[in-house]
């Protein structure tokens, strides 16, 4: 039995206590890689315990894979997917583009999924079948646009430095077509895409909490998500989300590794 929208959102309000209260708040930093930085915060901790500790009640058999505390249950055909914060470095820095991610899986496959931004208190929301915008300015179906082609298309990353080797060619052969190209929006790029504003959004070294919940907003929006090489996302890697396939097919021709 799938969770329904109700414990998505309680889920959604568990994280946003932890996380509002400390956004802007001068919290300190953890930096999780030696070699660089990979921050985290209390509110990212936090906040993935209380996603844990009303799924742990609600639904006890089911697997979690969250970024900030151990997997468990990996082998479940239900597996819940968290990232707490998405955009630790736009939540440190006061920008509001970060957000909570919360997807499900059956069988491996993303279904269902939701990303807040509490701050701007806009929830985007996938049920198994439709995705859903809800913010101050009203509730709404989300429905990707077709913008017809790769000139036409706007075109979002989280960061150019985040390509290695080939892959910063081929990325920059994309963004030297498309009409504009904005970086650093995070997982809000996905919903923004989802929601018809946006027509493509290209990323590489995501992990599967990194893009889980943002699967099925997109699907069930009627875009298109892959690895650049036409696979399943779910893994995370590298990946590319458009909203027409048409646009899709232009960009991941461009991205391959010649």
């Amino acid at each position: 039995m799938r969770p329904d929208r109700d414990f998505f959102f309680r889920l959604a309000d568990a994280a946003k206590a932890e996380t509002l209260p400390r956004f802007r708040s001068g919290l300190s930093v953890v930096n999780k890689e030696k070699a660089g930085f990979d921050p985290v915060t209390e509110g990212d901790q936090a906040a993935e315990i209380a996603i844990r500790t009303l799924i742990e009640a609600e639904f006890p058999t089911h697997g979690i894979l969250g970024e900030e505390h151990e997997n468990i249950r990996m082998d479940s055909d239900h597996l819940w997917v968290i990232d707490p914060i998405d955009g630790t470095r736009a939540f440190i820095s006061g920008v509001p583009v970060w957000g909570t991610l919360i997807g499900f899986q059956e069988k491996g496959r993303s279904v269902m999924g939701l990303m807040e931004q509490p701050f701007t208190g806009e929830r985007y929301y996938a049920d198994g079948e439709r995705s859903w915008y809800s913010g101050p300015d009203g509730e709404r179906q989300n429905q990707v646009r077709d913008c017809g082609s790769l000139e036409n298309a706007i075109l979002f990353t989280t960061s150019p430095h985040l390509f290695k080797d080939w892959e910063v060619e081929r990325f920059q052969a994309v963004q030297d077509k498309v009409k504009l190209f904005r970086y650093g929006v995070d997982c809000y790029a996905y919903c923004l895409l989802a929601a018809g504003h946006v027509d493509l959004v290209i990323e590489t070294v995501l992990k599967p909490y990194d893009v889980g919940a943002l699967i099925p907003i997109i699907e069930q929006a009627g875009g298109i998500i892959t690895t650049w090489d036409g696979g399943r996302p779910e893994a995370g890697g590298s990946i590319i989300a458009a909203g027409s396939r048409a646009v899709h097919a232009q960009a991941m021709d461009m991205l391959k590794r010649g």
